[in-house]
């Protein structure tokens, strides 16, 4: 990711001094992901993530506190946030670049990496562990519409238009126009992950540890996260879909939570909607780029790639 908020030592160890984590050894920024601040923390008592919100607003984040801590208690691997001592999630921080006062969450840092080419094992793996988080997915009470579902499409899409070419838009507006008739809405819902990347699972050689990052969390259909998660744990690079890979992950979630007739049916759409909101959330980051210390600017053209072989090939479940 971007480092967008450098912190001081200082500030940081006051910052700490609000937590019963002991005192602080060191500290270093994290280049992966894309929309927030991430520093890794080092103390006498253990190691924490430390994220610094620079989009979502205060009163939007209990709601990924408390999914993360639910998880965590009902045995999905995951990270649980980190209490203070007067048994808060949340504080906040002071960007004294800018002199606004900043979100910030401290959570436990789960051992493992993330992995860059995943075997069918870790798959399957994961597709468990996603099944088991939407079998969850009805008892969880919190309540937050996809912010990038199709409406945000097509408003990314007029943004783009002096960006791309004629093909491009030609390609992104028919798209459009095909995920308007699918039965999105009728899928069974609950709260998914929506950003279940590689970088966003950790592993000790084919042992899933935990999944991270849950701040696109929403709720939406639980057939969209699994697509998302297929695109990008079971494509080649030519954005071909890797029959064992996919299988794998698949026949695990299933072991947890069995796939509707009604989702069988709109798996192909599912697929093409996960590839065309990351293809333009990318082409936004890439045309529209934020300034920060650290930057990470994602290849778009891996989505684009991804969504025309979804459009040309037939996909059944």
């Amino acid at each position: 990711m971007s480092v967008y908020t450098t912190i001081s030592e200082s500030d940081l160890k006051d910052f700490l001094s609000h937590y019963s984590v002991g005192t602080l050894v060191s500290y270093e920024g994290i280049k992966a992901g894309i929309e927030n601040t991430n520093y890794f923390v080092t103390t006498s008592t253990g190691e924490f993530v430390l994220t610094i919100f620079e989009q979502l607003e205060w009163n939007e984040l209990p709601y990924f506190m408390d999914i993360m801590a639910f998880l965590a208690e009902h045995k999905v691997p995951s990270a649980h946030p980190v209490a203070d001592k007067i048994g808060g999630y949340l504080r906040k921080i002071e960007d004294r670049e800018t002199n606004t006062l900043k979100p910030v969450a401290l959570v436990a840092r789960l051992s493992g990496s993330g992995v860059d080419n995943p075997t069918p094992h870790q798959c399957a793996e994961l597709g468990e562990a996603l099944g088991r988080m939407h079998s969850l997915a009805h008892n969880f009470k919190g309540e937050r519409t996809n912010p990038r579902g199709i409406e945000w499409c097509r408003e990314v899409t007029a943004k783009l238009t002096d960006k791309l070419t004629t093909a491009e838009l030609s390609f992104l507006n028919q798209e459009l126009a095909f995920q308007a008739t699918t039965e999105r809405s009728d899928l069974p819902q609950g709260v998914i992950h929506a950003d279940l990347f590689r970088d966003n699972a950790l592993f000790i050689d084919d042992h899933l540890t935990g999944i991270i990052d849950f701040y696109y969390a929403c709720n939406d259909a639980l057939l969209y996260d699994i697509a998302v998660t297929v695109n990008d744990w079971c494509v080649s690079e030519s954005g071909s879909l890797d029959q064992e890979r996919s299988t794998n992950l698949l026949d695990s979630y299933q072991t947890k939570r069995q796939l509707t007739d009604l989702e069988r049916r709109e798996w192909r759409a599912m697929l093409r909607a996960a590839a065309l909101r990351f293809w333009l959330s990318r082409l936004i980051d890439l045309h529209f780029p934020r300034p920060g210390e650290m930057t990470h600017i994602k290849d778009p053209d891996i989505f684009r790639k991804i969504l025309l072989w979804h459009r040309e090939n037939e996909i059944n479940l």
